[in-house]
This record gives structure tokens, C-alpha cells and sequence, in this order.
């Protein structure tokens, strides 16, 4: 065999080896992708999003509360909303704390309870309020660093009602599901639907439709209440009671040039002032001030900002002096801010001399700034004092003893995610409203209230608000229209506490006094063969009329 004849056969044989095959294209294999495709592809398939098949995990736990024992199953999970059609459209994150042994068709209360925001989660009030575990709290400072004070909540509502925390779309683990889009969750109305597509998901799938039903709202989730009441009443879904906490129901007078504003601000500015002790002649209770200061708000004072530009110069001093003996403010500060104190100058110039400033959220805390001669705070000290200890003694509560495991991050506020943008119109019940530009929907609590006789309202104020004044909860609810027999359903309390009036232990004790009374008496009432308010006396008939 001759030497050329050996290359020739080895050179054949390598070209048909599987090495030499993939050196040759191949028309059915198709062709490499671009790596930045190959990364996007990566990413995406990592992306962590919400669920459609709804979660839970559960664990149990118990609580002492006025002596008694109670054994509780606390769990976490997701609601899948869905339209009318039947299409996933949102998944809603909630915490529940439930009594061991609670069946469906139970008649045990059951509590719907949410922040506000718009756009916020609602681990604040999970954390600080009813739930039987909470991060304890003391005087207005700093919370300290970790480790926090958490553990039993002597003060849960536990012993009176079954308790369920909403996260709205957008924040915590909430989020839209399939091709829905923020926006379809981002507005008054668009918030309330998926709200009571929600609840009524929670009570069907947990056979809840028996149970006397309540909602909690804090802050702008007292807006959301309002609407929520008529809203789940309207599907066949009536409510035993609804509990606003910082209210603020009311956004047109919010509106710039409306003097409603500085009316609603001024009892709490009295308060303050009487917190840190600026006043001349300081009454020995700050509820003494804040009734002096309602009665200057309804009197001279509105009279004075009617009359605007047109008002005499000895009124306005007047006027001046006696809100300065009020406020705490210098009557020349007063006069050259026309009788009209802005909130962020007030912060800065009630312990001005200092650099020193008060809350928004709570004006009983301090902050200190970099400036003592600013014209406004440059930080909210309430919120500052606070954040992190709820923030990451929830993230550690929750998966580290309730076992809630995601790859989702917890979004602190719907703001976090792209596409937000609050769509403020609401349409009102009723023929006589229309659509409101500036939501009111305290226009849906009363009508709520006048078609079911049951329903109690509670108003759960603190003096030191200065976020949600509670004379503007006053002026809001006020102005419902309601006959004498139906205001009686509507009651008020009030607490040495801010916008988070649980943040005070000795404010929390008392609210759950007084909320255990009021949860008995909204049961009570709803058992009764009659209803608490007469809606009508027997109806005449009219002449030329047939009853039907």
C-alpha cells in the first residue's frame, strides 16, 4: 500500500469523524443566538412575580388577653382577584389571625383592616395595632436599633374579632396578574373594586358569609372605607361596622385658595402647642384647648378668612392675638402669614430659637435640623423615629416565624413600582353627585348608612395628628347629612397619640377598651329583632295611589 493511498484514506475518514460533521452547517439546526438574547432570556426567567394560584402558609400561636388564653392560627398568603368574566387579574397579600378551630359558617366577627397611602402596604398597622404580636413602642423617641421589643400583644382585638391585613396592588407582595395593567388598580374607584373583589374572596373561600363583617381603615384607607361600605353593600355584602382611624375622607378642600384647610389645622395646632408647652395661659388638659380652639375655629376666625383681603386691620389684629394665645405664635408671624399658617411653617416656627421642629405624623416627636433659621423642617421626624423598626421587625415576623417564603421584594409603597399615577375621580352614589374630581366619599358612608340602619361608624382620632387633622374628620363627617336617629350609629373618640395613635401603649390600651364596648354593641344590635334606628314611620298613602 503505497504511502499517498494511507493519507488519502486517512484524510476520508476524518472528514466523515462527528468532528469534522459539525464543521460543516447545518440547514436544520438553527442558528446560535445572540448572547444578549441568551441574557434576556435568562433574566426573564427569573423574574419573581406574583402567584395565580393562590398561597398560604399557616402556623399557630397564642395570646393573653385580660387573663384569658387564646390559641390562634396566624397565616399568609395571596387572594387571586378575578373580573366578571372569571380572569385573574390581581393577586392581594394578606396576614390573617384566626381563633384555633374556626369553622365556616362561623358567626365569630371577622375585621378587614388596611393602610392608606394611597399606594402603602399594610404591615404598619399589622405590626403596632390589634394583631396578637406587635413591636412594642414607648415615649416619643427614637426607636432604638435592633434587636426590637415585638412580642404578644396584650391589646389585640383578637378576643372580639378574626382579623385580616390587605396589602393594596402595587405594594407589599401585591401585584397585578396576566396583561392587567397598574393603572387598572391605581385610582379611588379602581382601588375600591379590587378591595371588595378581595374581601368577598377571603369570605367565600373561607366560608365567612355568616360572620358579622367590619373594615379598619387608617389614613387614606379611610377614604377607601367610605367607598367600601356602599361598595360591598351594594353586591350583597353588608357591613356590621366600619372604623376610620386618622381620617381624611375629603380632598377638595385640599384645594388651593379654600381656607377649609386652615380651619381643620387650627385645634391641632392648639394641641401641639399645648404638648410642648407654649402656651401663656396653658389649661391643665389638652382637651380644654382643643374645645377653646374649636370654638375660635367656627367663630372669629372663619368670619376673619371669609372676608379676606376686606377684613379691617383691627379685626385682623384682633384675630391675631387670639389665635397666637392659641397656637403659640408670635401675633406678627401670625399677620404676616395672613392669618393663614401653613403646616410646614408651623412645624418650623413653634420652637423657633431652636433647632428643634414637630411632626407630621405626630407632633408629640422631635427632629432636629442642620438649619435653625429654615423656613420649613427638613425631615418628619414621626416617620424618621419609627420606619426602620417596623420595617424590619415585619420582614423578620414574617418569614422568620410565619415561614412566608418568596423571591417577590416587599414594596414599601405601590410609588416603588413603575406606572404609578393615582387617578383621583370617583363617582359618588347617587344621582345628585356625579363624578368628583376631588374625592369625597363620605358621600358613600352616609348613603351606606341610611340604607342599612345596623351599621355603626367609628372615628378614632389622635390630638396630635397633624397628617389628618381630626377637626377636618369632624367638618367631613359632619357634613353627611344625616338624620338625628341615624347619628347616633356615628361615634368619635379621641387620644394623647398621633396619625398612628397606637404608637402611644397608654392610647393603644384605651382604644381597645373602647373598641371592645362598641364591637359588642354593633353585634348586639345586629341581632336584635329591631333595628337601632327607626328609617320610617308607616308610610302614608298618597291620594289616587294603590299600594303595591
Amino acid at each position: 500500500m503505497t504511502k499517498h493511498f494511507l493519507l488519502a484514506l486517512v484524510a476520508t475518514s476524518a472528514l466523515a469523524s462527528p468532528l469534522a460533521a459539525q464543521d460543516k452547517p447545518d440547514a436544520k439546526q438553527p442558528p446560535a443566538r445572540p448572547h444578549a438574547e441568551v441574557v434576556k432570556a435568562e433574566a426573564e426567567a427569573a423574574w419573581a412575580k406574583a402567584p395565580v394560584e393562590e398561597t398560604e402558609t399557616r402556623s399557630r400561636d397564642s395570646v393573653t388577653i385580660h387573663g384569658k388564653r387564646y390559641n390562634y392560627i396566624a397565616s399568609a398568603g395571596t387572594l387571586t382577584t378575578r373580573d366578571n368574566e372569571g380572569k385573574p387579574t390581581a393577586s392581594m397579600f394578606y396576614t390573617a389571625y384566626t381563633l384555633d378551630g374556626t369553622q365556616p359558617g362561623t358567626k365569630r366577627p371577622i375585621t378587614f383592616l388596611f393602610n392608606g397611602g394611597p399606594g402603602s402596604p399594610s404591615f404598619w398597622l399589622r405590626m403596632g395595632s390589634f394583631a396578637p404580636i406587635r413591636i412594642r413602642t414607648t415615649n416619643p423617641e427614637f426607636v432604638r436599633p435592633a434587636p426590637y421589643d415585638v412580642g404578644p400583644n396584650p391589646d389585640s382585638l383578637l378576643d372580639k374579632t378574626d382579623l385580616v391585613f390587605l396589602d393594596a396592588i402595587g405594594s407589599g407582595y401585591s401585584r397585578p396578574l396576566g396583561d392587567a395593567k397598574p393603572g387598572d388598580f391605581y385610582g379611588v374607584d379602581e382601588d375600591v373594586d379590587v378591595f371588595a373583589r378581595a374581601i368577598m374572596r377571603y369570605v367565600t373561600k373561607y366560608g365567612r358569609w355568616m360572620s358579622p363583617k367590619f373594615v379598619l381603615g387608617e389614613s387614606y384607607g379611610t377614604l377607601r372605607a367610605g367607598a367600601l361600605a356602599y361598595q360591598l353593600q351594594d353586591r350583597g355584602m353588608a357591613l356590621n361596622g366600619v372604623m376610620l382611624l386618622s381620617s381624611i375622607m375629603n380632598y377638595g378642600y385640599r384645594q388651593p385658595g379654600l381656607d377649609q384647610v386652615y380651619l381643620n389645622y387650627l385645634p391641632s395646632y392648639a394641641a401641639t402647642a399645648w404638648y410642648h408647652n407654649r402656651l401663656q395661659n396653658r389649661p391643665a388638659d389638652v382637651a380644654t384647648v382643643v374645645a377653646q380652639a374649636r370654638a375660635f375655629a367656627t367663630g372669629p376666625y372663619m368670619s376673619a378668612l371669609a372676608k379676606g383681603q376686606l377684613i379691617s386691620p383691627q379685626e385682623r389684629d384682633q384675630v391675631a392675638e387670639q389665635m397666637s394665645q392659641l397656637i403659640g405664635i408670635s401675633p406678627e408671624y401670625i399677620k404676616q402669614n395672613n392669618l393663614r399658617i401653613d403646616l410646614a411653617r408651623f412645624r418650623k416656627e413653634l420652637l423657633r430659637g431652636s433647632n428643634r421642629t414637630v411632626g407630621r405624623f405626630d407632633s408629640r416627636y422631635l427632629g432636629i435640623d442642620s438649619d435653625a433659621a429654615g423656613e420649613r423642617p427638613e425631615t418628619d421626624a414621626s416617620s424618621d423615629a419609627i420606619s426602620g423598626a417596623y420595617i424590619a421587625s415585619f420582614q423578620d415576623y414574617l418569614h422568620a416565624t410565619l415561614g412566608y417564603q418568596t423571591e417577590l421584594p416587599y414594596r414599601l409603597s405601590a410609588r416603588d413600582g413603575a406606572g404609578f399615577k393615582w387617578n383621583w375621580a370617583h363617582k359618588a352614589p347617587g344621582g345628585g353627585y356625579g363624578s368628583q374630581n376631588n374625592p369625597n366619599t363620605a358621600v358613600d358612608l352616609a348613603a351606606a348608612m341610611r340604607t342599612n340602619p345596623y351599621l355603626k361608624v367609628l372615628s378614632l382620632n389622635g390630638y396630635y395628628d397633624m397628617a389628618t387633622p381630626f377637626f377636618g374628620t369632624e367638618n367631613d363627617l359632619g357634613h353627611m347629612m344625616l338624620e338625628p336617629a341615624l347619628q347616633a350609629n356615628l361615634k368619635y373618640t379621641y387620644y394623647p397619640a398621633g396619625h398612628m395613635t397606637y404608637l402611644n401603649p397608654d392610647a393603644l390600651r384605651q382604644m381597645k377598651q373602647d373598641l371592645a364596648g362598641w364591637y359588642d354593641e354593633a353585634v348586639s344590635d345586629a341581632r336584635s329583632p329591631t333595628p337601632p334606628v327607626a328609617l320610617m314611620a308607616q308610610a302614608a298613602t298618597v291620594p289616587g295611589e294603590t299600594p303595591n
